[in-house]
């Protein structure tokens, strides 16, 4: 059954699933980075590139042709589902294909709306006998 990681409490998204997915990398595991929409598919890869400052994650679309040995996937779509590691959801709702993944994670940002949103696919989830484990990351600020 897949595990689900709540990421609660996040100030930046992009930030947390960069170093989501380079944690997921260095325990040489894939990430599927599922995005809203091309643009945010692009934002996510330029900050990718960008973090950390030093360096950059390894990255591509599905569709690049060294898709199949890229470490982290940033897709849209859905359409081509490369592996079945680790699925980071960048979306509003719920993929539908998320059980075929070893592991969710889903991050909850501070805005009311977001939260809004991470509920209802919070008690999807719950609802199905997903068992699903929070991480408050406001605590680790402190």
């Amino acid at each position: 059954m897949t595990q689900i990681d709540f990421y609660f409490h996040v100030e930046n998204k992009l930030h947390t699933a960069c170093a989501l997915s380079a944690r997921a990398c260095a325990h040489g595991l894939r990430v599927l980075a599922f995005c809203a929409d091309p643009e945010a598919s692009q934002k996510l890869s330029r900050t990718l590139w960008t973090t950390p400052a030093t360096g950059f994650i390894p990255h591509c679309m599905p569709e690049d042709r060294l898709a199949a040995v890229t470490p982290v996937i940033v897709d849209h779509e859905g359409t081509r589902l490369l592996h079945d590691q680790v699925l980071l959801n960048l979306r509003p709702d719920w993929p539908p294909f998320f059980s075929r993944f070893q592991r969710l994670i889903e991050i909850v940002s501070l805005d009311e709306e977001d939260r809004r949103l991470a509920r209802e696919r919070y008690k999807f989830y719950r609802d199905r006998g997903y068992e699903i484990r929070n991480h408050d990351l406001s605590k680790s600020a402190q």
